[in-house]
């Protein structure tokens, strides 16, 4: 396979990804609708391009850590199976931890940029 073919056949997993996380995931799609409010905000208040990358980054950060969060949940659902153990619970909670950090860090960055 050459190495172009490769290359796009990798962009076209991760994209897979992408959507799956927005099919199985809730707060994937409240961060899809809170991204789509944030941009036509911003698009409405003409905010500067300083400003856009802010937002940019701000949500960014938001679907990395969404994307980290589903795939931790994910191995952590698999490893324990059935099972209940306290270092998985630690695992999921810390990783919907960070995800709740970088959505703060949006929201005042947001709120400051608009305000």
């Amino acid at each position: 396979m050459s190495f172009i073919k490769r290359e796009i056949s990798r962009f076209a997993v991760a994209i897979s990804g992408f959507f799956h996380m927005l099919a199985t995931e809730t707060h994937a799609k409240i961060h899809l609708l809170a991204t789509i409010v944030a941009v036509s905000v911003s698009y409405l208040l003409d905010i500067s391009k300083s400003g856009w990358l802010w937002i940019g980054l701000a949500f960014t950060l938001v679907w990395i850590t969404e994307a980290l969060n589903t795939a931790i949940e994910r191995l952590a659902d698999y490893a324990a199976g059935t099972e209940r153990h306290p270092l998985i619970k630690a695992a999921k909670d810390t990783a919907a931890a960070a995800v709740l950090l970088a959505a703060l860090f949006a929201l005042i960055v947001a709120l400051v940029i608009w305000l």
